[in-house]
């Protein structure tokens, strides 16, 4: 059934508004098998992170569905707080945190949402609270700093099915990546200085993003570019030289080569070449997650004692950070461009005349209101 972006009950003297929907990858409901199979379905069933022909895809996903889940929720168990899945409840923070920002700079009717790419919220529930808020402008922020196909075009993907049926369907804009955004790689500066004041600067400092397929770069997808460019800007604002630095790829999946050197395999080979401590920041996650959490400072940790290394800190991602978060709002700022201009103040008064206006023309041509 088609729907329209107008609630039910609209009316023409109502304000429209302008619309943020901030974005993430998701998470499950909760750490259990259950969850996690109806999770990685979603996920695994996106073309744009498995793009095997569908027939036999759905063949070795009905296998992995059976294998997967139970081991996947013991990973999950170890990272799930009191308030739940750690990146949905970052993601919270952030959104609230955002909502304050906005509310500070304009009073204009600025309306901001959250939807997960996979799992809840979902970003066509997200679409429709923007809907029944009356939004005819949506500027839509996948928070992955560097574009990938497998999240940033996949985020693409799920807003234009979401609004396929749609009557009245929104203005949108999209923002694709700020892997290099000054105010962006001063956060991550800020965090690795902060760690270091604390713990001390370690031998190494490793830059580990989540890892794709390596024909997704020869095939045209910027990612390995994009985290290459944000790793050399945060080292050079460090000042520190290339050889105390390296980028490392994580969370491989399956037996297709992926993008090189892996970090776990980095860490070993470091620690059985003497080096004894080692920094790992991440900064392709805005929000921590079990890549984070449990990959980078539990798995990947161990590897790299066992190997023979004495000290490892996992330099925590941005999360709700200030300095991230003002960061965030910069770019939203931007991308706002001609929609609204948050140095001038909102005229509330002029706006309830104009929507008035408006409404009486549209009765004289016989809307009912």
């Amino acid at each position: 059934m088609s729907q329209s972006l107008q609630p039910v009950d609209f009316s023409h003297k109502s304000q429209l508004k302008t619309g943020i929907l901030i974005t993430n990858l998701g998470t499950p409901d909760a750490p259990n098998a259950a969850a996690l199979r109806a999770y990685l379905r979603e996920f695994l069933w996106d073309k744009r992170i498995v793009d095997m022909p569908r027939p036999l895809w759905w063949l070795i996903l009905q296998v992995i569905l059976l294998i997967r889940p139970r081991a996947s929720a013991r990973n999950y168990q170890k990272v799930w707080t009191d308030s739940g899945s750690p990146l949905l409840a970052i993601s919270q923070k952030q959104l609230a945190a955002i909502r304050v920002r906005i509310g500070e700079l304009t009073q204009a009717p600025v309306v901001v949402e959250l939807g997960m790419r996979y799992g809840n919220p979902s970003i066509k529930s997200a679409l429709e609270k923007l809907s029944q808020a009356n939004v005819d402008k949506v500027l839509v922020f996948p928070l992955y700093p560097q574009y990938s196909s497998s999240t940033t075009a996949s985020t693409f993907d799920a807003v234009a099915q979401a609004v396929a049926d749609w009557r009245w369907v929104p203005e949108l804009r999209f923002i694709n990546n700020y892997h290099d955004v000054p105010a962006y790689i001063d956060a991550l500066v800020s965090t690795i200085q902060e760690s270091w004041q604390k713990n001390g600067q370690s031998q190494m400092l490793l830059f580990s993003f989540h890892g794709t397929p390596k024909r997704f770069l020869t095939t045209g997808d910027p990612y390995h570019c994009h985290c290459q460019a944000t790793a050399r800007l945060v080292a050079e604002q460090l000042g520190i030289v290339e050889s105390r630095w390296q980028v490392t790829f994580q969370s491989i999946f399956g037996r297709e080569e992926w993008l090189q050197p892996y970090t776990i395999n980095t860490l070993q080979t470091l620690a059985k070449s003497g080096v004894k401590s080692v920094d790992v920041v991440c900064p392709g996650f805005s929000a921590d997650c079990l890549e984070t959490l449990e990959e980078i400072d539990e798995q990947n940790r161990e590897a790299f004692l066992k190997a023979g290394g004495e000290s490892f800190h996992y330099i925590a991602a941005l999360n709700d950070r200030p300095d991230h978060i003002d960061a965030l709002v910069g770019q939203i700022r931007k991308h706002f461009g001609g929609w609204l201009d948050f140095s001038a103040p909102w005229d509330s008064k002029l706006h309830e005349q104009i929507n008035a206006d408006r409404a009486q023309r549209a009765v004289a041509l016989g809307a009912k209101q």
